[in-house]
């Protein structure tokens, strides 16, 4: 994945933030709304695509759009930086290869330990029982 070329696909588009903020909510149009189409994507290969397709299933519309948006500063252009890195890592943790979970042996002295354990509360038990006259 190229950085460069996927952010140069990106649509940006600038609406009037929600919210309290009086005159300048009404006036200034400082929330922005990144669109990609990862369907129609140049920058990412098919394998890339369909990985992305699948991990990001719940956020696509139906036409395999990814839409972002953000109204949390007052400045159209930091709102556009704020948006374009959210999207940066949203792609990148749907492109990251995920490890495979290795199982462990459980130490022998972990065992050791809860058996003695096991052990002495028995005996602590035991000792409570009314003795056999």
């Amino acid at each position: 994945m190229n950085r460069d070329t996927i952010i140069q696909e990106l649509d940006y588009k600038a609406v009037r933030s929600s919210g309290a903020g009086g005159q300048n909510v009404n006036k200034v149009s400082s929330k922005v709304v990144l669109s990609f189409d990862l369907a129609n994507s140049l920058s990412l290969t098919d394998e890339e695509k369909a990985l992305a397709e699948m991990r990001l299933a719940s956020r696509l519309t139906t036409e395999k759009i990814l839409i972002l948006q953000c109204d949390e500063d007052r400045s159209q252009l930091r709102n556009k930086d704020i948006v374009t890195k959210r999207f940066l890592e949203v792609i990148d943790n749907a492109l990251r290869e995920v490890k495979p979970r290795k199982a462990t042996k459980i130490p022998r002295a972990v065992i050791k330990k809860r058996i003695e354990n096991k052990r002495r509360q028995s005996e602590i038990k035991q000792s409570r029982k009314r003795p056999n006259l």
